[in-house]
C-alpha cells in the first residue's frame, strides 16, 4: 500500500491488471500457433511430390544469370535435402512469399532490360518479372536457413499458356510453390500449371523435365 497526499493505492489492481494482460498475450500466442497449425494441416493433406525425369536443357536465362553471379552457381553437388515443414518453417514461407511479392515492382523482362532475350537477376532496382521474384525468394530462404537442395527454380506454361518462373520448396511433406502472382502457397498439383522443368535437388546447374501436368486451379494475375 503506498500513500500520495490524502489516498491510499493498493499494489492489487496494478498485479491483476498485469496477469490479465500475461494471459491475454498467452492466448493470442495459442491461438496464433493454432491457426498456423491448421493451415499447415490443411496444405499437407493435400499436399504430393512431382514426379520428375531424365535431364532437360538448361534454361538459357540460367547460364545468363551465372555468367553474371558465378558464385550463385559455382557450387558443388549435395545429396538431396527436403526442408522439414513444421508450423514455424510454413510461416516462414508465407512471409517471404508475401514480402518479396510485395516488394518488387513488376515490370516485363522487355521494359526492364529492353530485350527479348531471358534475363534472370535479383532486384538490383527492385523491379523484375517471375524470374526476378523466384531467384530472390530461393536467396533470402537460404540465408534463412533452408537448404540449397530444397529450393529448386522451376519452369512451368501458366493458365495462357505462356512460360512462367516460380519456385518449388520441397518439403518432407510435398511440393509447395512460391509464386509472385499469389500469396497464397499451393502444392505444385493444386497451380493449374504445366510443369516442365526444374533444377535437380543435387546441382543448381542440372535441370530434370517434370513428367505430369498439374490439376486445373485458376489464379488470378496481379
Amino acid at each position: 500500500m503506498k500513500r500520495f497526499g490524502g489516498a491510499q493505492f493498493s499494489k492489487k489492481p496494478r498485479a491483476a491488471l498485469a496477469a490479465a494482460l500475461k494471459v491475454g498475450l498467452l492466448l493470442l500466442g495459442v491461438l496464433a500457433l493454432s491457426l498456423q497449425t491448421g493451415a499447415l494441416q490443411a496444405a499437407t493433406s493435400r499436399a504430393s511430390f512431382a514426379p520428375v525425369g531424365e535431364e532437360s536443357s538448361v534454361p538459357y536465362g540460367w547460364m545468363d544469370f551465372c555468367s553474371r553471379q558465378p558464385q550463385e552457381c559455382d557450387q558443388p553437388a549435395l545429396p538431396a535435402e527436403n526442408f522439414k515443414l513444421t508450423s514455424k518453417a510454413w510461416k516462414l514461407l508465407g512471409q517471404i512469399n508475401a514480402q518479396v511479392n510485395a516488394t518488387i515492382e513488376p515490370v516485363s523482362n522487355l521494359e526492364h532490360w529492353g530485350t527479348l532475350a531471358d534475363h534472370w537477376d535479383y532486384p538490383l532496382d527492385g523491379k523484375g518479372d517471375c524470374k526476378i521474384y523466384a531467384l530472390e525468394k530461393r536467396r533470402q530462404l537460404i540465408e534463412r536457413g533452408v537448404p540449397r537442395q530444397a529450393l529448386l527454380m522451376t519452369i512451368v506454361k501458366d493458365h495462357h499458356n505462356m512460360g512462367h518462373t516460380i519456385l518449388t520448396v520441397r518439403t518432407d511433406k510435398g511440393d509447395f510453390i512460391l509464386d509472385n502472382l499469389t500469396d497464397d502457397i499451393l502444392s505444385w498439383d493444386e497451380t493449374g500449371y504445366k510443369f516442365l522443368k526444374r533444377q535437380s535437388q543435387e546441382d543448381p546447374n542440372v535441370w530434370l523435365a517434370i513428367l505430369s501436368a498439374a490439376s486445373p486451379r485458376k489464379i488470378s494475375a496481379r
